[in-house]
């Protein structure tokens, strides 16, 4: 993995005190390296899972030629532009069970939807577009050209080709595809090992009593959600204090067992605080401000195992972990007890893998600017780390109902209602208020209104680029 240096150096213009949203994701792009450990897993078990390998078909799909519909199977050659064609049923071709007789001309037969096209006969003419007397059956002129309504063999998918590649998240429909093919398990990457806390002496945990000038801790629970939905394997370590032995003994016990850290709050430029001491003191770091809003502080970096394994450190947060068992104290305020603080203790003294890097993530507190930066840094990132080939959120287009002020120079991410005009097309209009503790409005949004660097003012009608937020938020 290249040195934050080494990354800077690749990036013209680079400046960690004004850079812009664009050149972060170019950042991050070099950074990080996804996981290249594979299991097998049944299809049940795979949804939102990354392939590890190509999933090559086994057969042709559909195996044979087949109708589309319910109907009556002839030679298309016999129709004519202004006749209509009057044919004998001859048989019936039932899905699952070919007909293996032999049509001549002037005859047809009756077929159902799936059924194998019989010898011959390539053409299809729905019940609905015909009339029936006895076992005649009369075909409308104009009403079918040659090949209608049959589906060939390998239509979808040829046998030996590709059916889905590697890096291709597997979705509902994704699952259905493998399993039309009749694989029962395929080769994904493992899941991604996340480790996240927030921190300060002002986060309340639930159950906690309030008290002056302390708040309720959400960061925490909104990432959950949005680890989870991703897919990743999360390691929760609730809230670590502003003391240096407790933040010392939270990032050692992240880096050695998560592939990334997250943490919430202590990253704002000039902020004197114990969280970003440790970040120095024990990784390779960046303190960025980010030409965004929300969310301009930003800290990004990577810790290294091997590092750690064979420092004074690892020792250190054994010992205070240890410490908190004796006194009976938790590492965190999250009601933490004795049974897993000395879990956490055993995480830590553990011999397993501690070779690589963990890559560190430090949003801003704000619960807003957590999500917004997540979704346009981290998320993609994470995805790159899963071994994913698409990471970026689509762009969509929509006219702005409102006008919105914007200055060039900056992102913003503005929380937007996204619904269809009149005419088909999207509209969107900001939930008002767009403070970055207004948690509630990213409730009620369903998507970003992303406002460039270099845009200015929206007009009402003007176009603007959205992020929807429709599984992820």
């Amino acid at each position: 993995m290249k040195t934050l240096e080494q990354i800077a150096s690749e990036l013209a213009g680079y400046d960690p005190q004004a850079l812009s949203a664009d050149m972060v994701n170019d950042f991050l792009t070099k950074l990080v390296e996804p996981v290249t450990d594979t299991e097998e897993l049944g299809i049940f078990d795979t949804l939102g899972r990354v392939l590890a390998s190509d999933v090559i078909s086994p057969v042709s799909v559909p195996p044979h030629d087949n109708s589309a519909m319910d109907g009556y199977a002839f030679d298309g050659a016999q129709l004519s532009i202004n006749t209509p064609l009057n044919l004998k049923v001859i048989g019936t071709a039932l899905a699952g069970k070919a007909w293996s007789g032999t049509a001549l001309p002037g005859e047809c037969v009756k077929i159902m939807t799936g059924a194998i096209m019989p010898m011959g006969l390539n053409t299809v003419a729905p019940q609905e577009l015909t009339t029936m007397a006895g076992d005649l059956v009369t075909i409308a002129a104009n009403m079918l050209q040659p090949g209608d309504n049959r589906r060939h063999l390998g239509e979808d998918l040829m046998q030996g080709q590709p059916a889905l590649q590697k890096g291709e998240l597997l979705t509902p429909a994704a699952l259905g595809l493998v399993a039309s093919l009749g694989i029962k398990s395929v080769p994904v990457l493992r899941r991604l090992k996340v480790a996240y806390f927030s921190t300060g002496d002002e986060i309340l945990s639930l159950g906690e009593p309030p008290r002056e000038g302390a708040v309720y801790d959400s960061n925490r629970y909104t990432v959950f959600g949005l680890l989870t939905r991703l897919g990743c394997q999360v390691i929760d370590m609730g809230v670590v204090r502003d003391q240096p032995e407790a933040l010392e003994a939270a990032f050692v016990q992240a880096a050695l067992q998560a592939d990334a850290i997250i943490t919430s709050g202590g990253v704002s430029v000039g902020e004197a605080d114990f969280t970003k001491a440790m970040m120095k003191k024990l990784g390779d770091v960046a303190f960025w401000r980010i030409a965004m809003r929300p969310g301009r502080p930003m800290a990004v970096g990577h810790i290294s195992r091997d590092k750690l394994a064979s420092s004074p450190y690892k020792t250190s947060a054994i010992s205070y972990l240890n410490s908190s068992i004796a006194t009976n104290q938790p590492t965190s305020c999250t009601n933490a007890n004795e049974s897993n603080t000395a879990s956490a203790a055993a995480s830590v003294a553990a011999d397993g893998a501690t070779s690589g890097n963990a890559v560190l993530f430090g949003l801003p507190g704000n619960p807003v600017a957590v999500m917004v930066t997540f979704l346009a840094f981290v998320r993609p990132a994470l995805l790159r780390m899963m071994g994913a080939t698409t990471s970026a959120p689509p762009l969509l287009k929509a006219k702005s109902i409102e006008p919105i002020r914007k200055k060039p120079g900056r992102t913003e991410y503005q929380r937007g209602i996204v619904s269809t005009a009149a005419d088909g097309s999207l509209q969107v209009q900001t939930t008002g208020n767009q403070g970055s503790g207004v948690l509630s409005s990213m409730v009620r949004a369903n998507g970003l209104i992303v406002l460039h660097h270099g845009q200015g003012n929206v007009a009402p009608g003007g176009e603007v680029d959205v992020i929807m937020f429709d599984g992820v938020i």
